[in-house]
Formats: C-alpha cells, sequence, structure tokens
C-alpha cells in the first residue's frame, strides 16, 4: 500500500503542475479532466500525509515512553493512544480510497418508481417514494428532473420516471433499488385494518450516447395521446411515444414532455439506460451467480426495506438496520439509512480485496 500512495502522490504533484500551465487551463476538456483527477487524489494524498504525520507522532511517542514515569508518562501514553486510534482510523479510510471505483460512479441516475401489490395503495405509497427522493435529492444538493409520469385515481403514480444529477449521486442511489414495503392503514380502508402493499424502484445509470448504440431497425414506435389519472385524455395529439426495443423487449413510454419530439428523446435516454443496465448486469452476472435483479417480483414477501406507519419504523432488511423516524426519512432524512449501506457495501469490498 505504501507503494501505492508514493505513486499517487507523484501523481498528485505532477496533476497540480499541469493544472498551473496557460496551455492546459485553454484547454477546457483536459483542465476538467485534470481537475476531477485532482479532487479524487487530494483525498487520498491528504489522507496519506496525515497518516504519514500520525504514524511518526506514534513512534516518537514510544521512544519517550521508556525514559518517563509519572504524570508525563500517562500523559505521553494518553498521546500515543491517540495516535493509534487515528491512525486505524486513516488506514481504514485509505484502504476504501485505493479501492477500485465502481464504474458508474461518475454517472447521473434514472430512477423509476411503480406502484406493485397493493392497488391503488401501492400507488400511493409510489408517490410518497418520489416525494421521499425528491426531498433527499434536495439535501444532497442533487438536480432532479420528471422525465415521466402516469398518475393514479387519487393522486398516487402507477410509475414516475425522474433523472438525479450530482456528486455521488449514484453510490448513494444505487442502493435504493429494489422492492419497497408499507404497512398502514390505507385511505381506502373503512375498518381500519393494516395493509401491506409494495412499491418497485429500479435505478439505472445514465448512459452516455457513443456508449450505447440503437440501430433504428430496432425500435418499434408507437405515437399515441397523453392520459391522465383513470386512462383520461389530456392531450388532443398524438404526443406521448412508446418505445420497444425489439431485440431485448424492452419498452419505455413518455407523455411528460410539451412535444412528440421531446417525448422521443426523453424515451430514448430512458431506453440507453436500460440497455446499458441490461448489458452491465449480464457481464456481472457472468462473474457473480450471486446477483439478482433489484427489481425482484415486486411481491409483498419480497422486500429490501419496509415502512412500518403504525410503528413509525423503517426497517433495511439488508444489513439489519431498524430506524423509528419514518416521518423524517419519508422528509428526505434518509442520511442514516444510506451512510449505513455505503458503509457495508465498503466493508464488504474491503473484506473481499484482502
Amino acid at each position: 500500500m505504501l507503494d501505492k500512495l508514493a505513486a499517487l502522490e507523484e501523481e498528485f504533484v505532477d496533476v497540480e503542475r499541469l493544472l498551473a500551465d496557460p496551455a492546459v487551463i485553454a484547454d477546457q476538456g483536459r483542465y476538467r479532466d485534470l481537475a476531477k483527477r485532482h479532487k479524487e487524489l487530494d483525498a487520498i494524498v491528504s489522507r496519506a500525509r496525515e497518516l504519514r504525520s500520525r504514524t511518526a507522532d506514534a513512534e516518537t511517542a514510544r521512544e519517550m515512553l521508556p525514559d518517563l514515569s509519572g504524570d508525563d508518562r500517562e500523559m505521553i501514553r494518553a498521546e500515543l493512544a491517540e495516535a493509534e486510534a487515528d491512525i486505524a482510523r486513516l488506514t481504514d479510510e485509505v484502504r476504501v480510497l485505493l479501492l477500485p471505483k465502481d464504474p458508474n460512479d461518475d454517472r447521473n441516475v434514472i430512477v423509476e418508481i411503480r406502484g406493485a401489490e397493493g392497488g391503488e395503495e401501492a400507488n400511493l405509497f409510489a408517490r410518497d417514494l418520489f416525494g421521499m427522493y425528491q426531498a433527499f435529492a434536495g439535501r444532497m444538493g442533487w438536480k432532479i428532473e420528471v422525465l415521466n409520469s402516469d398518475p393514479s385515481d387519487l393522486g398516487g403514480y402507477n410509475e414516475v420516471t425522474f433523472l438525479l444529477s450530482g456528486d455521488g449521486v449514484w453510490s448513494r442511489m444505487k442502493h435504493e433499488g429494489g422492492p419497497h414495503r408499507v404497512q398502514r392503514v390505507p385511505v381506502t380502508e373503512s375498518q381500519g385494518r393494516i395493509h401491506t402493499s409494495s412499491a418497485t424502484v429500479t435505478v439505472l445509470p445514465e448512459a452516455d450516447e457513443v456508449e450505447v448504440q440503437i440501430d433504428p431497425n430496432d425500435l418499434q414506435i408507437d405515437y399515441f395521446r397523453s392520459s391522465g389519472p383513470g386512462g383520461q385524455s389530456v392531450n388532443t395529439t398524438d404526443s406521448a411515444v412508446r418505445l420497444t426495443h425489439k431485440p431485448t423487449g424492452v419498452t419505455v413510454s413518455m407523455q411528460d414532455q410539451k412535444s412528440q419530439i421531446q417525448n422521443k428523446a426523453k424515451a430514448m435516454q430512458v431506453l440507453a439506460a436500460r440497455l446499458l443496465k441490461l448489458e452491465q448486469d449480464r457481464q456481472a452476472s457472468e462473474l457473480s451467480e450471486a446477483r439478482r435483479d433489484q427489481t425482484g417480483g415486486g411481491g409483498r414477501s419480497e422486500k429490501i426495506r419496509t415502512y412500518n406507519f403504525k410503528e413509525n419504523r423503517v426497517s433495511d432488511h439488508r444489513i439489519g438496520l431498524t430506524v423509528h423516524k419514518l416521518d423524517k426519512v419519508l422528509q428526505g432524512e434518509l442520511d442514516d439509512i444510506s451512510d449505513a449501506l455505503v458503509q457495508e457495501e465498503q466493508t464488504r469490498r474491503l473484506t473481499e480485496d484482502s
């Protein structure tokens, strides 16, 4: 690890020098790429330098201890313990930063939420999840753009699709993909009985145009009128678009944009993301048969997370985490859960890497 850190520190110095070069500054593309690399290296190098400093502090304290007694000895022992704790923490942080990056880390994400089992209650829950992610995006400083929505009769969503863009959006949101279960008394329930419903969340990495080449001959394109709750028409022209990728059977519908051209462009954006995810999943499955489709079947018994309204409880079943602040979570305070999921992934990857 020390040799790798030394090489990265040399690269960091080189990148800093290049960023001050007028020729590089004039080349916006190269400057942007170097600035991004500088940010990545800075996180590693700053910790490596601190680790080196605290290691030296610990060595100095160990050398002093044999010659000390009384209060002086206790003071140096305390300083040594503090330095050793810092060394352990910084070593873990550096090891995490040295892990191979997820190839999707720099991508924006497209999120699809669908009501699954539970009828209209599932659609209302889909609306709640959308509101949760909308608020979470605000807390994280991400930009959100609704690409498509299919409202249900009582104000929920049969389906809603949106784009999230910003720093760290994939590393956080990739853990949200899967079946989400809700336990509560539905607004349609007159007897006060608790029902269980579910919605599925699919998280897709946004694809660059050059990454996914879609042959126009592979597409079936259908045009239709936009519809609102209950299937009622909300447009007098056939502005809504449905794309079917014939080789894979993947279908994308889009109706929220103002024109047929805009709907087709957004549908192509989502289709490219789905096809990219399909290919990435295919490659990953060759490495690990344990990989499972994140959407599951959408059934009540399948879930990654449960939201229990009566107990004000949210339980993430993948890591055994329970928090009793469902109201806050639905207002976007996902930090505790998201942090724990990121930490679990890092711990698992460190174990696999060692």
